[in-house]
């Protein structure tokens, strides 16, 4: 299956728009977990194996890996690989840059680590998107509102009477119709969400922030989905932390599976059930 048909296919089966976040920052490890690259390795193969059979796709921000040199990505290759091959498999690296240094970014992400999708930034136009969009099938979140409490500094700068987030947002749409192609939109700021789900019907929005952030994981899962492709709800900490004692793995997998039915029940039918029969366009 292509990754748009994993997303499809995993939506159907679990009911739920949501996406597995792997984040394992070393000094949040359970006890017993050395924190160090077999530690994270250790603990997020654990999560993966316990929770990932309730998400519709995962999440691995690679940052916490790379920062162990080669041994930790190493470490994220083999993490990525324990992620179940009907799932999506998502490396949040939020790349940005253009020309061969983008190609190269994309044959690591998409060619040796073998990611069905990325994050990347929107602030060097299309020339940091192409490279990425190149490769057949695979699929691309851009930045548009993040979740994070300064993101509003540079997002809600106006340009030409509307917030920056909202531009990139429109360009994002209007530029890339094929359905890979969605926008990262916080949790956080749920108003934010509802309304530009409303401006923009089409893409896919991918929702962090929803847990440990504060964002609302009902109106999360309300607004994701885009009429192109099915959206994704994120939740990190509030999956892999929900235990620090030594039923880690299995509350991580409890958590999931609640958080998997509260938005099942938060989805109106109608745009859940409209959304799985649509095309979404692309591969």
């Amino acid at each position: 299956m292509t990754p748009l048909e994993k997303l499809r296919a995993r939506r159907t089966l679990t009911g739920a728009p949501l996406c597995l976040g792997i984040d394992p920052h070393p000094a949040a490890l359970p006890e017993g977990i050395t924190p160090d690259v077999s530690g994270i390795e250790r603990f997020a193969r654990g999560v993966i194996e316990s929770a990932a059979p309730h998400a519709m796709a995962v999440k691995i921000n690679v940052a916490f890996f790379e920062a162990f040199g080669a041994e930790g990505v190493a470490a994220l290759g083999r993490v990525r690989r324990d992620v179940p091959s009907d799932t999506a498999c998502i490396l949040d690296a939020k790349r940005g840059d253009i020309g061969s240094t983008a190609e190269r970014y994309a044959a690591a992400l998409f060619g040796a680590l073998d990611a069905d999708g990325v994050t990347l930034s929107p602030y060097l136009g299309e020339d940091a998107i192409a490279p990425f969009h190149d490769h057949p099938d695979r699929l691309i979140y851009v930045l548009a509102r993040t979740s994070n409490p300064s993101a509003s500094r540079i997002q809600e700068l106006m340009v030409d009477g509307l917030p920056l987030h909202r531009v990139v947002a429109h360009w994002v749409a209007e530029t890339w119709t094929d359905g890979r192609v969605g926008l990262v939109v916080g949790a956080t700021a749920p108003d934010e969400l509802r309304e530009l789900r409303g401006e923009l019907p089409g893409p896919a929005f991918l929702v962090p922030g929803v847990g440990a952030q504060g964002g609302d994981p009902d109106a999360a899962a309300r607004h994701c989905d885009g009429t192109r492709a099915p959206g994704l709800v994120n939740v990190s900490r509030a999956i892999a932390g929900a235990s620090r004692d030594a039923d880690w793995a299995a509350a991580a997998g409890r958590a999931a599976e609640e958080l998997k039915h509260r938005m099942a029940g938060a989805v109106l039918p109608s745009m859940a059930n409209a959304d799985l029969r649509q095309p979404h366009g692309g591969s």
